[in-house]
């Protein structure tokens, strides 16, 4: 499936513009700060005060490798940089006229280009950026790693527009292996991944469809079959909020206590979204959906969603996460944890899952929301290793946004009026504070 590469990211809401990036990059290449021979620089519109980065994508199609007359500029395969050859250069200086990101530029004092070669893999600038404005992207390292592992998911499924279901489940599936048993009680995932298209499953892997109160028992019976047999196969749910916080808790909270041993994914689009959008034990407060409507006489949802993550973390469970498919490296490094943890007990994984339709929200915000969701603290990342027995924050938010600029990017919450702005805001605080008391830093 080809090679992907590592890449620098800039967040222009973290840069306050202390230079101090560019100070690292002089001192590395150089060995004197001196700005002038920095190959990253951070620049401010004088009139809307916006931050900008003048730095070295490595292109995949790099235009400056394409129009080089000299051929003194070359994309490395193996490690994805684009490379320059001093010796090559003529100095026509047309690289620093294609560059659509002014990651070349020209150096009068030693009258050649100069351009960003990562450091070797360990970029000086993103170590010296104290606010996490820039950060070194190792999400290739997933794609390099699981891209050329068996799709265990059919192509052409049916999901909602925008949905992250599916990409939640092609790659869970991919990293666990042909190797397992998947229930899909009902809901959306099993209207794709159990009862397919044309009448075929949506699934290569043994599939079934559970009632929606018994799915983590009748895993729970299968596993003990194969243990009786000798054979070693995981056991995976994908159920969603109702399942899961509702009519399913019984038999989740069953087979946690008994330390049955499978992986748990709940799917957390905050309601019933398959059968016409009904409120569940995970809706938040003042939420609109089908049965918590808005009016005079009600705002939506009037109380607050269930913590079932902590829930898990009460019962003891082997482990224990939160994830978002907005934040995929994240979530990989959580399933390894899971993958081993399932093979001693329970592991439960709490998905975040915005929906579109749902929600009242276009498909091209997912992402954006699942971010906003975490950078608001509305949704934080966090894991809890029974062996350790304290909560790890994996994705920690210093400086939280306000919940209104995750709020106003959903339709379900376009109703609510500041007072209700002001308890969401409060008890998002309040979440924070009780995770803190359980809180382990490593």
């Amino acid at each position: 499936m080809g090679k992907a590469y590592r890449t620098i990211a800039f967040y222009e809401q973290k840069c306050d513009a202390c230079q101090k990036c560019v100070e690292a990059c002089s001192n590395y290449v150089k060995g004197i700060s001196d700005a002038r021979y920095s190959r990253i620089k951070v620049f401010q519109n004088k009139e809307t005060g916006a931050l900008g980065l003048a730095l070295c994508r490595q292109c995949a199609e790099p235009y400056c490798v394409m129009n080089c007359p000299a051929g003194a500029l070359f994309k490395d395969l193996e490690t994805g940089i684009v490379k320059w050859d001093e010796d090559k250069c003529i100095n026509c200086q047309i690289c620093t006229l294609v560059c659509p990101y002014g990651g070349i530029s020209y150096n009068p004092l030693t009258k050649h280009i100069m351009k960003c070669d990562l450091c070797d893999g360990d970029p000086a600038c993103v170590k010296a950026c104290p606010s996490g404005a820039l950060e070194l992207k190792n999400s290739a390292d997933i794609f390099n790693t699981w891209g050329d592992l068996e799709d265990l998911v059919v192509p052409g499924l049916s999901f909602c527009l925008g949905c992250n279901s599916e990409l939640l489940l092609r790659h869970t599936l991919r990293r666990i292996g042909p190797n397992v048993v998947v229930a899909l009680p009902p809901g959306c995932i099993a209207g794709v991944g159990t009862v397919g298209v044309n009448g075929k499953t949506g699934a290569k892997v043994p599939v079934f469809h559970p009632l929606l109160t018994n799915t983590a028992a009748m895993l729970a019976g299968l596993k003990r079959y194969y243990n009786r047999i000798g054979r070693e196969v995981t056991m995976l749910a994908f159920a969603g909020d109702g399942g899961t916080a509702d009519v399913g808790f019984q038999s989740l909270s069953g087979a946690a206590e008994r330390r049955e041993q499978m992986i748990y994914i709940c799917v957390d689009n905050e309601g019933y979204m398959n059968t016409g959008v009904q409120r569940s034990g995970t809706t938040p407060y003042g939420s609109w959906t089908s049965t918590t409507p808005v009016g005079a006489a009600q705002k939506g949802k009037r109380t607050d969603a269930k913590p079932m993550p902590l829930l898990m973390v009460m019962h003891n469970c082997e482990y224990v996460a939160t994830a978002s498919t907005a934040f995929l490296e994240d979530y990989y490094a959580k399933l390894e944890k899971a993958i081993e943890a399932s093979k001693k007990g329970m592991a439960y994984i709490h998905i975040f899952s915005p929906c579109p339709t749902g929600w009242r929200f276009p498909p091209s915000k997912l992402i954006e929301i699942g971010r906003k969701a975490v950078h608001t603290n509305i949704f934080p990342l966090w894991e809890y290793e029974n062996r350790v027995g304290k909560i790890h924050f994996t994705h920690p938010v210093e400086d939280p946004l306000p919940v209104q600029a995750y709020l106003s990017l959903i339709g379900k919450f376009r109703h609510i009026d500041m007072e209700q702005v002001s308890h969401i805001q409060a008890q998002t605080e309040r979440n924070i504070e009780i995770l803190k008391r359980f809180i382990h830093e490593k």
